[in-house]
């Protein structure tokens, strides 16, 4: 079989598995069977001579060939989204860009910098959607992503060791900030005492991956008592104003507390930092690609702070 055989359908599923990181996920994204990915990226290797994707125990990894194969591919892909657009009807003029942020930018950053945007350069299209920081990262990668928002905390290490690195760019460096029940007695001053958190009980994240035990503060001498996981941010501060425990927030979503939560600082400790990283791959940025950037810059510098915010009663 010659390469220039391969079907439209194997490189959708080529690039799904590249984007989800294994056969399975991949699978279930496209609706597809396990068994029938696994068929088309088969399918795809022998018609490439080698193999496209190195099989390891936590997923799998494109090789260099498979790097080429998915430049390439995502070029014929899109060219073939845009040709059904105009088919359809669709203005294809305007530049795309196809943004990915991870869960707590969607309630703040994410919304202002559309609306600027919207304001700023109508004709800019932006599409986004939201994921874990891996599941972005693989999505840069595979190409089907152009930017991504990150999280990161200390040490600060990449968000992966594929080469070529990431272009990344820190948009804004600020501390972590603890969301109590407005009814809490520690809400009642304008800071926490780290030896104060002794005790408390907690609303965290699952504990997997990335997600570990986000929601507890960083560097507690004790075993938290976690009396609620959630993974939606919302939830959990909905869960403080209930008056079920206390959460980690970033200054951003200060914005976005219900009533019934105060947003405060903590002292008496190390000051946890947190980093707001926009990732895209190294080749140069499209024009269209530094305008959204440069919108997400500012949204994430005018993002509210705690220090300046009335408490929420």
């Amino acid at each position: 079989m010659d390469f220039t055989d391969v079907s439209l359908t194997a490189l959708r599923v080529f690039r799904a598995v590249a984007e989800q990181g294994t056969f399975t996920a991949a699978a279930a994204s496209l609706g597809y069977t396990q068994s029938a990915v696994s068929r088309q990226i088969a399918a795809i290797e022998r018609a490439a001579g080698t193999e496209l994707l190195e099989r390891r125990r936590d997923g799998v990894r494109l090789t260099p060939a498979g790097r080429i194969v998915m430049r390439r591919a995502t070029v014929v892909l899109d060219e073939i989204g845009a040709t059904a657009r105009e088919l359809s009807g669709l203005p294809t003029g305007a530049a795309t860009v196809r943004l990915g942020w991870f869960p707590s930018a969607g309630a703040v950053l994410l919304p202002r910098t559309l609306a600027a945007l919207r304001r700023s350069d109508p004709d800019l299209h932006v599409v986004s959607r939201e994921g874990g920081i891996p599941a972005l990262v693989r999505a840069l990668r595979a190409g089907s992503l152009d930017l991504a928002l990150l999280a990161s905390a200390p040490p600060f290490r990449p968000p992966d060791t594929e080469s070529p690195p990431l272009k990344l760019r820190t948009l804004t460096e600020r501390p972590l900030y603890l969301a109590v029940p407005a009814t809490h007695p520690l809400a009642r001053g304008d800071y926490i005492d780290m030896a104060d958190l002794r005790g408390q009980r907690w609303i965290a994240s699952p504990s997997s991956g990335e997600d570990r035990l986000m929601g507890v503060w960083p560097g507690l001498d004790e075993r938290p008592e976690i009396v609620h996981t959630a993974r939606d941010w919302l939830a959990k501060l909905q869960l403080v104003a209930a008056g079920f425990g206390l959460t980690t927030v970033t200054g951003s979503l200060a914005p976005a507390v219900p009533p019934g939560v105060r947003v405060l600082p903590v002292r008496g400790g190390p000051q946890e930092q947190r980093r707001l990283l926009l990732a895209r791959l190294p080749h140069p940025p499209t024009e269209a690609l530094t305008r959204v950037a440069a919108a997400l810059r500012l949204a994430a510098l005018d993002a509210y702070t705690p220090s300046t915010a009335p408490a929420q009663e």
